[in-house]
């Protein structure tokens, strides 16, 4: 069994992994958050140590290290996006390998960063990339692999995720601490692109405000048009006033169903990494560097079929 610490306990992706810890046969033995909303916690740890001073937390884990029977063995982040890479490094110094959620940091520099903190304290930093784990998505990488073809596939990725006024008010809502619309909701979906269809060779902002970004990718395989919007607005009129997220892959006119199961590919997550077959810096790179791109760029308009059906209704 191994002794888990969590920081970021409060935030909305927390009990998953909770739930991850506990699936997994361990123990989550101290968490931390500055705010003090955790009574999940109960239900997967009563006994753990909770602190909402990161002093506090950082010293009992040091307390906790000078025995090896009640050394914590793994941090989990959940933590603010613009906070990961301060909260990953601290857990690497603590001797433990990190767990921590997308985007792992938001820049190339800093994952090189991470790489000198590694190498310094010999333990790891995995990134939770859990679309790679999800069946679909394997089916579809699998039957790209597979095709004997000379042209690129043509997709289409949508995701709509509805937020209120809260979002805004929120560190969600701070391009400084979230990184925007297309890093904080696209991060995992570009990686999950890269995962299927190889590497990035053209990457082009069309559109991006607080609420939506778009544009267009290129792969090795495949030719993407992309939309990430957080306004309920967006919301097709197909499941309008009956859902407030909606999620669409089609590749070649063929929807690619991966609506379900995404409560469960943390715990999947996790028993890859325990079994030693986590994704690294190595394999966050490539959707960092996109995501960084995309920040940097300045919108273009949409060459010829190259347009989200989405960008219709704004004015270019």
């Amino acid at each position: 069994m191994k002794y888990f610490a969590l920081i970021g306990a409060a935030g909305y992706i927390a009990p998953r992994h909770m739930k991850a810890i506990k699936e997994t046969g361990n123990h989550l033995a101290v968490a931390y958050d500055i705010n003090d909303s955790v009574g999940v916690i109960d239900s997967v740890s009563p006994d753990s140590e909770f602190f909402t001073e990161f002093e506090r937390f950082q010293e009992h884990a040091w307390q906790r290290r000078r025995d090896p029977y009640t050394a914590l063995d793994y941090v989990a982040v959940c933590s603010p996006n613009h906070l990961h890479h301060a909260h990953i490094a601290a857990g690497l110094r603590l001797g433990c390998d990190v767990i921590c959620e997308k985007p792992l940091v938001p820049t190339p520099a800093l994952l090189d960063e991470l790489e000198r903190v590694e190498q310094e304290t010999g333990k790891r930093v995995y990134n939770i990339l859990q679309l790679r784990h999800h069946p679909s998505i394997l089916e579809l990488r699998e039957r790209v692999a597979a095709e004997a073809r000379h042209d690129k596939h043509d997709v289409e990725l949508t995701y709509i995720t509805s937020r209120g006024k809260w979002y805004h008010e929120s560190w969600k809502g701070d391009p400084r601490k979230s990184f925007g619309v297309a890093t904080n909701i696209g991060v995992h979906f570009f990686d999950m692109l890269h995962f299927v269809f190889g590497d990035l060779e053209r990457n082009v902002l069309h559109y991006a405000d607080d609420h939506r970004a778009a544009g267009y990718l290129e792969y090795e395989k495949a030719r993407v048009r992309w939309f990430l919007s957080i306004d309920t607005n967006d919301l097709p009129s197909s499941v309008e006033g009956r859902q407030t997220t909606y999620r669409s892959i089609l590749c070649e006119g063929r929807e690619i169903e991966f609506s379900g199961g995404f409560t469960d590919l943390h715990t999947v997550s996790y028993r890859e990494i325990l079994a030693g077959r986590g994704y690294g810096i190595a394999q966050a790179r490539h959707c960092i560097e996109t995501v960084d791109a995309i920040r940097g760029a300045t919108p273009e308009r949409p060459a010829t079929g190259e347009a989200h059906p989405c960008l219709n209704r704004f004015a270019l």
